[in-house]
């Protein structure tokens, strides 16, 4: 038997003592072995009808296997001490196919089993050719610097875990050179000058200008608008989408691409990167720019794929794991899911996000009969069935998560259940309608603390947020991707009074990304009867940052504008309610904002409250947040 090939993984996923779940990639089919050795115990080695039972594997090519392991334990494993795994592939262990899985100093890959959170990594939005260091690094390095028994949790990555609308040439040049070694069936493509996947991968790649693959008339333009409309936006949301991930095919190798250095080994195999297409000259030294930034990033992977092998990791989409301003307005609603091409596009993206993150974040979720249709459209992307899965993907109601942590991690989906404004189709819609929001009321009553993810922060940078309305009004929302729960009255109004119900969790840690900045605000309800103490925790992003200059400006602007004292405040308050921004401990006076990529690390108190907020920036900085009384503002 062929030795096998790990694509990405393993990716640790959902962990409890008594079930566990793991994700890989392969280039063939396999027939997993796993032993758990408890630090303080004997070897646990899991029966071959343990793991059948709790292992699906999906063929979406010759050499593509993506496989699921979600096992039911025998008897509950211990928890705050290593448990070391041996997952052997085909009878070959991690010194096979994945030699530099392991920690040096440790005899086996290992994970750490914390039903109480204590403490917790999170982060958003990481592009590659981002000329900032990865973010994911520093979850590694402080793996190797901590003991075990001190590692946080869990990493909660919530958002823009791969950037599909913006993907730099260099990138999708690997990608297509990936491709090949795959072996995935070609994919009809509906609509577009290009007939197949297979002529977009090799002879018509259309770089740098894929928005000019339609036919031209008013449908096309409509759709273009819309879908590939970034880039006119260079500050709020993405400045390119010329290179936006079109078919099955690359979605799935730029995850693959994004998590393991295993298949840049293939595409680098001549000692080199692939010859770069055709540019000007303007354009080839970009090329060669985002090259040199993109094997900083490629250097680097060895030691993600080891930080993801040993903590759990938790996931949920923002809108460039799909496409930028995903579900914005029901305009764009419209437009984007009335033209085929554009369903495939969204479509596809989504399917890869069903394969590669949410189904490790809840399984169970995902049946039987939703999983064979799709190993039916992987088998043949393209035809009639492949369109009616993404239709079911698009009505699919269950992205939303919880895990039996304590506090509980609840994980909201604010994407797809979009409450559609009623004043305008091109305003605004809410991130979630009255229904989801019902729902999460429900989930909540009776809890004392609960972790919260929303990808978009819920108090958000006011002066930031009232730009967006202004562009909103002039039915623009698109110009600044206004992306933000205050936009939309009801959905604002709604997730108000749900933390304003007398059964409402006494604390509420509130972890966003996707601003490209960096944040910590303590909100307080005033009434008779005092209410929650809700945090708002923003740490974005892994690899992004904000416009510096830009940003310091309109930090300032916001903290003189809406200060407690200042009759602009008073004549825009929304609730009853005091917002206290607290601000890194290397601010200048006058900053509350954080412009700096890395990773969020929190530590929470026993009632779930947080004690320290701090930022594990990729240049190596380790800044805190000041967590004391600070004058905010009643709004």
């Amino acid at each position: 038997m062929a030795a096998v090939k790990v694509w990405a993984g393993p990716i640790l996923r959902r962990l409890t003592p008594e079930r566990l779940t793991f994700w890989l990639a392969t280039d063939a089919p396999v027939r997993p072995d796993l032993t758990l050795t408890p630090q303080d115990g004997a070897a646990i080695r899991l029966s071959q009808d343990h793991l059948k039972a709790g292992h699906t594997e999906l063929k979406a090519g010759a050499k593509l296997y993506f496989q699921l392991l979600d096992i039911h334990l025998p008897t509950a494993l211990p928890t705050q001490q290593p448990i070391y795994y041996q997952l052997l592939l085909n009878g070959e262990s991690w010194q096979q196919w994945a030699p530099d899985l392991c920690f040096a100093d440790q005899p086996e890959p290992f994970f750490v089993l914390q039903p109480d959170v204590r403490q917790l990594l999170h982060g958003s939005c990481r592009k590659p050719h981002h000329p900032a260091a990865d973010g994911l690094l520093q979850v590694e390095q402080l793996l190797a610097e901590t003991t075990p028994e001190q590692w946080p949790a869990l990493l909660m990555l919530s958002g823009d875990q791969i950037y599909a609308d913006d993907v730099a040439t260099p990138m999708l040049v690997a990608i297509h050179h990936l491709l090949p070694q795959l072996g995935l069936p070609d994919e009809t493509l509906p609509c577009s000058e290009v007939a197949s996947a297979g002529e977009l991968h090799q002879r018509q790649p259309y770089y740098l200008k894929r928005e000019a693959l339609l036919p031209d008339n008013k449908l096309s333009r409509d759709m273009v608008t819309k879908v590939f409309g970034g880039v006119r936006k260079p500050v709020f949301t993405s400045d390119s989408a010329h290179n936006h991930l079109i078919s099955l095919g690359e979605v799935l190798a730029m995850y693959l691409l994004v998590w393991s250095p295993q298949p840049w080994q293939q595409v680098l195999a001549s000692g080199g990167w692939p010859a770069a297409p055709e540019l000007d000259a303007q354009l080839q030294q970009q090329y060669q720019q985002q090259q040199q930034i993109l094997q900083q990033f490629v250097d680097g992977l060895p030691r993600v794929r080891r930080a993801l092998a040993h903590l759990p990791v938790a996931m949920i989409f923002d809108d460039h794991d799909i496409t930028d301003d995903w579900n914005l307005t029901a305009a764009w609603e419209q437009a984007a899911y009335n033209h085929d091409f554009s369903v495939r596009i969204i479509g596809n993206a989504l399917l890869g996000y069903l394969l590669c993150q949410g189904w490790g974040n809840c399984p169970e979720a995902f049946s039987a009969d939703l999983l064979q249709q799709v190993q039916q459209v992987l088998a043949q992307p393209g035809q009639d069935l492949h369109d009616k899965l993404l239709q079911q993907l698009f009505r699919f109601n269950q992205w939303q998560y919880q895990w039996p942590t304590e506090p509980p991690l609840l994980v909201l989906d604010t994407r797809t259940q979009r409450w559609r404004s009623e004043r305008s189709l091109e305003s605004p819609s809410g991130l979630m309608d009255w229904e989801a929001i019902t729902d999460l009321q429900q989930r909540l009553l009776g809890l004392e603390a609960v972790i919260l993810v929303s990808p978009a922060p819920i108090f958000g940078v006011k002066l930031i947020e009232s730009i967006q309305r202004v562009f909103a009004w002039c039915g623009k929302p698109l110009l600044v991707d206004a992306e933000n729960w205050m936009a939309h009255p009801g959905a604002a109004h709604a997730m108000l009074n749900l933390f304003r119900h007398p059964k409402t969790p006494r604390h509420f840690v509130i972890l966003s990304g996707d601003v490209h900045y960096s944040f910590v605000y303590d909100i307080r309800f005033r009434g008779k009867r005092r209410g929650p103490d809700l945090w708002q925790i923003t740490s974005s992003g892994l690899k992004n940052e904000f416009p510096k200059k830009l940003l310091d400006v309109f930090d300032r602007l916001n903290r003189w504008l809406y200060s407690p004292r200042s009759p602009l405040n008073w004549f825009t308050r929304r609730r009853r309610m005091q917002v206290i921004p607290h601000k890194p401990e290397t601010a200048d006076p006058g900053e509350r904002l954080l412009n700096a990529s890395g990773v969020g690390l929190v530590t929470l108190n026993a009632d779930g409250s947080p004690r320290e907020v701090m930022q594990l920036c990729a240049d190596g900085r380790k800044i805190r947040f000041v967590l004391r009384e600070e004058e905010g503002r009643w709004e």
